[in-house]
């Protein structure tokens, strides 16, 4: 199923690794209705900015889609992705993907972002 509803997404734009995934998501959209949010968007997805941060979001129908859901959508709405949204919503995959994203990429990435955070923040 191709689902062609404008997508909104929220990432974590000051995170090297995040940027350059999204960087190819955009490149791939082609005419794909894709909107690539930074941090600073965190409200008008009705989050706060710690929130935001932790994980991916897409806004999406109305629906707030987090983490892999969040991947399986943008996935699904590009063309040379579809295939890889199909093979994530597989039985055996995508329990292993969540558990992945949620237990062990999410967190490593969020903890990068406080590193950074704290570095850039001046000291008091």
């Amino acid at each position: 199923m191709i689902n062609n509803a404008p997508i909104r997404i929220l990432y974590n734009d000051t995170c090297p690794i995040c940027a350059r995934e999204m960087g190819v998501y955009a490149r791939a959209a082609g005419g794909a209705d894709m909107q690539f949010c930074g941090l600073a968007e965190h409200s008008s997805f009705g989050l706060d900015a710690d929130t935001a941060a932790r994980r991916l979001h897409v806004l999406q129908h109305g629906k707030l889609l987090v983490g892999i859901d969040g991947f399986i959508a943008i996935w699904a709405a590009l063309p040379r992705w579809r295939w890889l949204a199909r093979a994530a919503r597989w039985p055996v995959i995508y329990p292993s993907l969540c558990a992945a994203y949620d237990y062990v990429l999410a967190p490593i990435i969020y903890r990068m972002h406080l590193r950074r955070q704290r570095r850039l923040s001046p000291a008091k």
